[in-house]
């Protein structure tokens, strides 16, 4: 397999570069995840103390989502908020997640992709210098370009935490 980071044939270069560097990431979220069991999934680590892989991917697809809107100029619609549920939670904790499977997850989380895909389909390089608003608490200004970068670069940061939770689930069951 050939890694590359080439856009669709229908987008401008720059955009294209940068929706490949998310997809590429996206794929290999579904790649390091591959096999996992729901205990698995659900596993927050040692005394559980960190946030599940299930909290993370959710957490990396509500985010992403949000981005999306953001790109295309549009507030989240209320149904999507009711679907994905929120970014935090009322303790600025990533929202418990419980039982949800990863094929489940992991197709929301294509899901977003593809509407990614279809809305970088619709910017020129130019539109990447377009500002928008962002953040919980304190908003904060970024152009699209740094979106589409931050969104690729969110998810491979939360990759290491699925990573590292995998990594001790197997020394866990090693030692029951």
């Amino acid at each position: 397999m050939l890694y590359d980071l080439q856009g669709e044939a229908n987008m401008s270069p720059t955009v294209g570069m940068l929706y490949s560097a998310v997809k590429q990431n996206n794929e290999r979220l579904r790649f390091i995840t591959d096999g996992m069991s729901q205990e698995e999934v659900d596993y927050k680590g040692p005394n559980n103390k960190f946030n599940s892989t299930a909290q993370l991917i959710k957490h990396i697809l509500v985010v992403d989502l949000n981005w999306v809107y953001r790109i295309k100029g549009q507030p989240l619609p209320q149904t999507l908020k009711e679907q994905y549920g929120p970014m935090i939670d009322e303790n600025n904790r990533l929202p418990m997640v419980k039982g949800l499977s990863l094929c489940t997850l992991i197709s929301r989380s294509e899901d977003v992709i593809n509407l990614l895909k279809d809305s970088s389909t619709q910017l020129t390089d130019a539109d990447l210098d377009r500002t928008v608003t962002f953040g919980h608490e304190n908003e904060k200004q970024a152009t699209i370009r740094w979106g589409l970068w931050h969104m690729a670069d969110h998810n491979r940061y939360h990759q290491a935490h699925i990573n590292q939770l995998r990594k001790w689930y197997v020394e866990n069951s090693l030692l029951n």
